[in-house]
């Protein structure tokens, strides 16, 4: 399975999500109206990898942290986006499956938290 299809059944688990193309790319929302997750491949770079909300001050500690796997997106980066590379060596998917879920609880209202705390 590739990054997107990886990236797709994780995003689709979670409570009430839809996916439909904006500027071109795959991209994940929540009631089909707040995006948490953006595919992004070679979007501003021959890069492949997504961005996504992420909870404060967790982009500047896993870019710190690991610059090869994580990075600052253009136009999001500023409010706080991570950028998550797909085409390296060693994707930890389990990691990846948090960053997801903490994107989708961003956005998302209070009562689809609570039932993807029930599951």
């Amino acid at each position: 399975m590739d990054g997107l299809e990886r990236l797709r059944e994780i995003c689709l688990r979670l409570p009430e999500t839809t996916e439909r193309l904006s500027h071109g790319e795959p991209t994940w929302f929540v009631r089909d109206k707040k995006t948490f997750v953006m595919f992004a491949d070679q979007h501003h770079d021959d890069r492949t990898g997504f961005w996504c909300a992420a909870p404060e001050g967790a982009q500047e500690a896993l870019i710190a942290a690991d610059p090869e796997h994580f990075f600052r997106p253009p136009y999001v980066g500023h409010r706080g986006w991570l950028g998550v590379y797909l085409d390296v060596e060693g994707v930890n998917w389990e990691q990846l499956e948090d960053i997801v879920e903490d994107a989708y609880r961003r956005v998302a209202p209070k009562t689809l938290i609570a039932q993807l705390d029930q599951n």
